[in-house]
């Protein structure tokens, strides 16, 4: 796959980021050249190869899931400007 200067302005326009001609013409090669290289890692033949969360054999130290914090929240709704069954209200904002 590769990509034209037309799909990059296209993509930037989407993303909403503002690049010059010059800017899209690196763009471009940067991205066809990371398609590249994905294109060869694809024809890569990982059959009987299993997948990995981490290149090493290392397992995670999990602490016990205990509850170390005291239940606080008749506290906080106390001090809170509007509470209505239980939640906190907040302003609707809309842009």
């Amino acid at each position: 796959m590769s990509l034209t200067h037309q799909d990059v302005a296209r993509i930037a326009k989407l993303a909403r980021i503002d690049v010059s001609e010059a800017e899209i013409a690196a763009t471009a090669d940067q991205l066809n050249n990371i398609f590249g290289l994905i294109e060869k890692m694809q024809g890569v033949n990982t059959d009987g190869i299993e997948p990995m969360a981490h290149p090493q054999d290392v397992s995670l130290r999990l602490r016990d899931d205990v509850v170390t914090e005291t239940n606080q929240r008749e506290r906080f709704q106390a001090v809170a400007p509007q509470v209505e069954k239980g939640l906190f209200l907040v302003p609707k904002v809309i842009e």
